[in-house]
Formats: C-alpha cells, sequence, structure tokens
C-alpha cells in the first residue's frame, strides 16, 4: 500500500497551455535516476493517482514532475490549475527499474521518448554515471508541435557540458521544425534515417536502446530493433531493449 505525504508545491513551470512542470519540496526516501513517484489528489475520500517520473537528479534540493493536461482528465487538470503554496500527495517511495542499473554495459546508449517521457532521461543524464559508461549517448525527443520540445535550456547546457558525448536529436511530426526530423520515430528507424541523421548505427554489438513514452511508439520501435538483431533486455537474461511505460 503507498505510503502518502504532503507535497509543496514550489513552482508550476508551465510550458504551453496543457504541459507544465510542478517544482515540489517533500521529505520523499532516496531514488535512483530514471525511477518513478506518484502524484495524487483526494477527491470524494478516494486517492486519483497517477505515476510519474523525477525529472530531477537524486540529491537536488527540489524535486520536479513532467506532465501534459489531459482536458478531460481526473488527476491532471487538477495538477495543471496548482500553484505555489500549494499542496499535492507524492508517495514517499520511488519505483522502477528503468535505470542504468538495469542496462548492460556497451558503446552507445540511445534514448528514444515521445512527449513527457522525456523526464527520466533528464534525470539520468544529470548524473555521472551515464558519461563515464558510454562513449555517446543519443537523446531522441518525439512531438507533435515545435512548442512541445520543453527543457531547451537544460538540453543546450548538456550538449554545451557534454558536445563530444552527446546527440540530440527531435522528432516534430505536425509541422516543420528547424533542426529536428519530420514525421515518427518509426519511420526514421524503417528508412535508416535516423542512423545517418546521428551517424550512429544502431547494433547489437555497439548499442543499448531505452524506449520510454506512447505505447505504440514502444511497441513499434521495439518490433523494429528486434528485426536488426537487438534482443529485449531482461533481468535474467540481459539484451539491448530497455522499456518503461505507465500507460
Amino acid at each position: 500500500m503507498a505510503n502518502w505525504i504532503k507535497a509543496e508545491v514550489i513552482e508550476n513551470r508551465r510550458w504551453n497551455k496543457d504541459l507544465f512542470s510542478l517544482i515540489l519540496h517533500a521529505d520523499v526516501d532516496p531514488f535512483t535516476a530514471g525511477q518513478f513517484t506518484k502524484l495524487g489528489v483526494e477527491i470524494d475520500g478516494k486517492i486519483i493517482q497517477r505515476a510519474y517520473s523525477f525529472v530531477n537528479p537524486p540529491g537536488a534540493k527540489h524535486l520536479e514532475i513532467y506532465a501534459t493536461r489531459v482536458q478531460d482528465g481526473l488527476l491532471s487538470p487538477r495538477l495543471h490549475a496548482l500553484e505555489g503554496g500549494d499542496s499535492v500527495l507524492i508517495t514517499k517511495e520511488s519505483s522502477g527499474f528503468f535505470t542504468l542499473d538495469e542496462v548492460p554495459q556497451s558503446e552507445h546508449l540511445w534514448l528514444l521518448s515521445t512527449g513527457t517521457a522525456i523526464g527520466p532521461y533528464l534525470s539520468i543524464l544529470r548524473e555521472e554515471a551515464v558519461w563515464q559508461r558510454f562513449r555517446k549517448v543519443v537523446l531522441v525527443h518525439a512531438v507533435r508541435f515545435s512548442a512541445d520540445l520543453s527543457y531547451q535550456a537544460e538540453i543546450n547546457e548538456l550538449q554545451q557540458k557534454r558536445s563530444d558525448q552527446i546527440i540530440v536529436q527531435p522528432f516534430v511530426s505536425r509541422e516543420p521544425t528547424i533542426g529536428a526530423l519530420s514525421g515518427r520515430i518509426t519511420h526514421a528507424l524503417e528508412d535508416g534515417l535516423l542512423e545517418r541523421a546521428v551517424g550512429l548505427k544502431l547494433t547489437p554489438e555497439k548499442s543499448q536502446v531505452m524506449l520510454c513514452g506512447n505505447p505504440q511508439m514502444v511497441k513499434d520501435v521495439r518490433a523494429l530493433l528486434l528485426e536488426k538483431g537487438l534482443e529485449k533486455n531482461l533481468r535474467k537474461k540481459p539484451g539491448h531493449i530497455t522499456t518503461e511505460q505507465y500507460w
């Protein structure tokens, strides 16, 4: 059973009309980059809850959650409406195995995400371990519109600091955007566009892939990677593909 505690809202960072990040203060237990917590709001005596990854690295002063408002949702509109000084319920313990501890050693690490699922990658990328373990890190973020490309300042800072290691490749599917590939990740994998764009090959010998986001994207990309010879990463049988999805 979840151990719920109160979190104080320090800031609600609204990226556009639906995307937002809650900056929170709460006495949660230590967690590992890539893990998730749960946020909840009590409605009619029942806690309405959902899982959200931490965007902040372990040890940061404040917690950060990246979310999108679903117009007819029970929870997200309430979270979107929170302001500094408000409170929200959060689980004291974190969960999940979407961490570097579960990813076998390799030369290249590919981080593929859609929408708000870039969150756990930002937590992982702000830890030293990833840069010590992998020669190249490819961060792929797919969104519908350019206004959905949040956390650009943080990503730019990573690019400046780790210019010899990180490759960032956004996708914008519904409008042309400078610096972004059009269409979907799956199409760019099928025709080789993604590999050409980043200058690296996805191979079992050199690649580890983490997938997080829309369930259909995760399913389709995993199938394409299996065709390339990569295998699912299972706890008892290490492979090349590590996944996380909350739906």
